[in-house]
C-alpha cells in the first residue's frame, strides 16, 4: 500500500500530508490536507467515502453542520463525527465552565459545558456544530492550560445532558446556548476569517477613544501577566496588539479579560494574533 494513501486510522482512503494548523498537532479527522486527481475537488472526498452534504462555516471543505455527521470509510464501520468534545488533564483547582466556554469559543459557539462530577479533571464541551468542534481540537489539543496539557478528542456523546432537577451538580454543568458572547452567531462574520492557533500576541478590539496603552498595558500587568510589548493600529486605535511572557499567559488572559468592561459601554474582545509585534 501506497503509505500516502494511509490515513489517521490506519486505513486506505484518506490523504495524509503536514498539517498546516498549530505546530506538532495532526490534522483532525474529516479535513484531507492535499486533494489531487482523482479525487472530487468540491466535496473532497476520494473513492470509497461517502459523507453527507458537507455545509457549514468552511464551505465544501466543512464537516456537517448539524450536531452530528457520519463518516464511512469502505469496509469498515462508520465513524460518529460529533459537535461534542472531551477535554481531560485539566486542573481540577482551577477550571470552571466560563473559563472552559471562553477559551473554546474562540474556535466556535459553545452551546454546554459540563465539568464531570466525580472526574473534575475531565469535561464535555458541546459546539454549536461538527466543524466547529473540529477546530477547537485541532488548535487547542495539547496546549498548556493552568500548568496541564489538556488533551481534546472528539466525544462518544452526541449532546451534553444539563442536569436533572434536584440533582447535585455543584455548578459544573452550563448551558451558554443563548450567551451573547458567541463569536460566530452572525451569518459571514469576520471573526470566521480570524481563527488563528494560541500565540503570545493578543489581538484586542473594541477599545473607546479614552482609553491610553498605559492602561490597557496596566490591567494586563496587574492581572498578572507579563506584557513585553504593546501597540495600536495606526489607523484604527480601537484595535491593538499585546505581546505576553508566553502562549499559556496568553491564553489565561483571553480567558480572563475577554469582554472586561472598559467604560464607555465598551467591553474588551480578545483573540489570538496570527502576528507579532
Amino acid at each position: 500500500m501506497d503509505p500516502a494513501l494511509t490515513g489517521a486510522f490506519g486505513a486506505p482512503g484518506i490523504i495524509s500530508s503536514p498539517y498546516a494548523g498549530a505546530a506538532g498537532f495532526g490534522p483532525a479527522i474529516g479535513f484531507p490536507q492535499a486533494v489531487g486527481p482523482p479525487f472530487d475537488l468540491l466535496s473532497c472526498v476520494p473513492p470509497g467515502l461517502s459523507m453527507h452534504t458537507m455545509t457549514g462555516a468552511l464551505g465544501p471543505l466543512a464537516m456537517p453542520g448539524s450536531v452530528s455527521g457520519r463518516m464511512t470509510l469502505h469496509g469498515m464501520a462508520p465513524i460518529a463525527v460529533h459537535a461534542v468534545l472531551l477535554v481531560s488533564n485539566l486542573n481540577p483547582d482551577s477550571i470552571s465552565p466560563h473559563g472552559l466556554f471562553i477559551l473554546f469559543g474562540v474556535y466556535g459557539d459553545v452551546h454546554r459545558v459540563k465539568i464531570l462530577f466525580n472526574k473534575k479533571e475531565n469535561a464535555l464541551i458541546q459546539m454549536a456544530d461538527a466543524t466547529q468542534a473540529q477546530l477547537a481540537m485541532s488548535h487547542l489539543n495539547g496546549q498548556r492550560l493552568h500548568g496541564k496539557v489538556i488533551r481534546v478528542t472528539i466525544s462518544k456523546h452526541q449532546t451534553v445532558q444539563l442536569p436533572r432537577e434536584g440533582q447535585e451538580d455543584q455548578g459544573l454543568t452550563k448551558d451558554f446556548s443563548g450567551s451573547p458572547l458567541h463569536r460566530f452567531k452572525k451569518p459571514g462574520s469576520k471573526n470566521f476569517q480570524n481563527i488563528f492557533p494560541p500565540s503570545a500576541t493578543l489581538h484586542l478590539s473594541n477599545i473607546p477613544p479614552s482609553i491610553t496603552d498605559d492602561i490597557l498595558k496596566e490591567l494586563f500587568a496587574g492581572t498578572g501577566y507579563t506584557v513585553k510589548a504593546f501597540k495600536f493600529f495606526q489607523k484604527d486605535r480601537k484595535m491593538a496588539l499585546i505581546q505576553l511572557g508566553s502562549v499559556e499567559e496568553a491564553i489565561q488572559a483571553l480567558i480572563d479579560l475577554h469582554n472586561h468592561d472598559l467604560g464607555e459601554n465598551h467591553h474588551l474582545r480578545v483573540s489570538f494574533s496570527k502576528s507579532t509585534i
